[in-house]
């Protein structure tokens, strides 16, 4: 195997690994990513980025967790992707396919990308959980907190609002709720406080990554599920631990995400590395 070219990028401190495989497959077993991801003995990062070629679009997206699984939606890393393209000439806005939904980005005055990251889902079935309920209170009982609300956005949320989050051990409740035998595909568990009118703080503990800095899906879910409870209006403002994102969704269609893209520094992948015998 070949040394292979990544960069290093992250958006509000959600860090990727991107590869390039838009001239050639690039097929990675999950220890491969995970030897990646690892902070010590790898590049690390909380996902890689893969861009594909999609023969009606810019752009195909998948996202590797660090844990080796794939994610169904990276809001954070759609937004390093669409910079990387519109720094190699690419016009907005971009046609970007993530799964079965079809992205749209474009890159604002100020340097921010904005991200069209399809319609909020709310059916039991299409988010997915084990079986029907209400997905504004989930039948989720953990002491001192409501009821979360379920969300997707290409991948399974649940968020709960909450008085004081800064009390709360989200590493721990995170790991515990994220396999709940609710969720069949595990989900993203997010804790939301409101700050004031259309400000929110947000930490997300992500299906297959752990606590990230920031989780652009997380974002939008946070804000769609605000605007469900009747807690914000058409645009919010959600403050992570690495970041800031602007969110709007006016209650129908798709929820637009707004945030910044940086690129850290590029290098190459020793076929080392990426030997299955490594380990």
């Amino acid at each position: 195997m070949s040394p292979i070219a990544f960069l290093k990028m992250h958006g509000c401190g959600n860090d990727f690994v991107v590869l390039d495989a838009r001239r050639a497959p690039l097929a990675l077993t999950p220890a491969q990513v995970r030897r990646i991801a690892d902070r010590h003995r790898g590049v690390g990062c909380d996902q890689l980025v893969l861009l594909e070629p999609a023969a009606d679009a810019d752009v195909r997206l998948r996202f590797l967790n660090s844990d080796g699984s794939e994610s169904g939606a990276c809001g954070n890393g759609t937004r390093c992707a669409a910079r990387l393209l519109f720094e190699e000439g690419a016009q907005g806005p971009l046609s970007i396919v993530v799964g079965e939904r079809r992205l749209v980005a474009e890159r604002l005055a100020d340097g921010r990308i904005a991200v069209a990251m399809g319609e909020p889902r709310f059916d039991w079935r299409q988010i997915p959980l084990a079986e029907p309920c209400d997905t504004k209170a989930l039948p989720i009982a953990v002491e001192g907190l409501p009821r979360p609300v379920a969300v997707s956005m290409g991948n399974p949320h649940a968020v709960f609002f909450v008085r004081d989050l800064a009390s709360l051990d989200v590493p721990r409740l995170g790991a515990l709720l994220e396999r709940h035998p609710l969720f069949p595909e595990r989900a993203n568990i997010g804790f939301a406080q409101a700050l004031a009118p259309g400000r929110f703080r947000l930490r997300v503990f992500e299906r297959g990554a752990g606590l990230t800095l920031a989780c652009g899906s997380g974002a939008c879910a946070a804000m769609v599920a605000a605007r469900r409870l009747g807690l914000a209006g058409d645009t919010a403002e959600l403050i992570l631990d690495g970041g800031t994102l602007e969110i709007r969704w006016p209650g129908n269609g798709s929820v637009v995400m707004i945030g910044p893209a940086a690129q850290v520094f590029s290098g190459t992948l020793d076929p080392e590395l990426l030997n299955d015998g490594a380990d």
